[in-house]
């Protein structure tokens, strides 16, 4: 088998993981007690952290549509690879959800509907304007961890998982900061499957365009600010 397609279904897997655990915490926490920000932001970030870690050596842990796009943007992955990458980052995310539709719906209907499937969506009154800043800002903070620990050859390695460590850290920061107000995406794949399932459509626009042009942007600040170094 060859990279591309290993790494594919690493992807895949990944981005599964996230979405069934992730949307899977809103759910339950929603049936158990009604809503609860803390489980949720440990849910999303410690399944991120050990998935990105697993699968590291295999696809890069990208595990996110927008992460994979800026890695092309900056030169760091060949744009088909990039491509493969994110198709099986949104089927992992949509087949997630389908199954969690699956299970929770025939005895937790309402608990299912309260959370919106676990959707990424704003809240708090927000406008469409002050989510997408939200979560460009996020995604930003997201991505420059990620070129850090995880694509600048100076921090790869420097500590044993480090990468996946700090990556899982700033989703459940961002979370814990911003999931009431945006639904704290940060993730297109994540955003796309529960709305796919559950129908969610309510600015969706804002879970893409927010997150890729946050990861872009920190992309470029690193490559032209800071520099990538590939020296082992």
């Amino acid at each position: 088998m060859n990279p591309t397609a290993r790494g594919s279904i690493a992807e895949f897997v990944g981005t599964f993981a996230l979405t069934f655990i992730g949307a899977g915490a809103i759910i339950v926490n929603q049936i158990i007690s009604g809503g609860g920000l803390l489980p949720i932001a440990i849910a999303h970030g410690l399944t991120l952290a050990v998935m990105v870690s697993a699968t590291m050596h295999i696809s890069g842990g990208q595990i996110n549509p927008a992460v994979s796009i800026a890695l092309a943007v900056i030169g760091k992955q060949d744009p088909k690879r990039a491509a493969a990458f994110v198709f099986s980052q949104l089927l992992g995310a949509t087949v997630a959800a389908l199954l969690l539709k699956a299970v929770f719906t025939p005895t937790h209907a309402d608990a299912v509907n309260a959370a919106r499937l676990g959707a990424t969506l704003g809240g708090l009154g927000m406008s469409s304007g002050a989510i997408l800043v939200l979560e460009i800002v996020a995604s930003f903070f997201l991505m420059f961890v990620i070129i850090g620990t995880a694509v600048d050859s100076r921090g790869v390695g420097k500590g044993a998982m480090i990468g996946g460590f700090g990556i899982g850290l700033t989703i459940a920061a961002d979370i814990l900061a911003f999931g009431p107000a945006t639904g704290a995406s940060m993730n297109p794949a994540r955003s796309f499957g529960p709305a796919l399932i559950g129908g969610y459509w309510d600015i969706h626009w804002v879970y893409w365009l927010g997150p890729i042009a946050g990861a872009i942007l920190a992309a470029l600040v690193w490559q032209v600010c800071i520099g990538l170094s590939d020296e082992k």
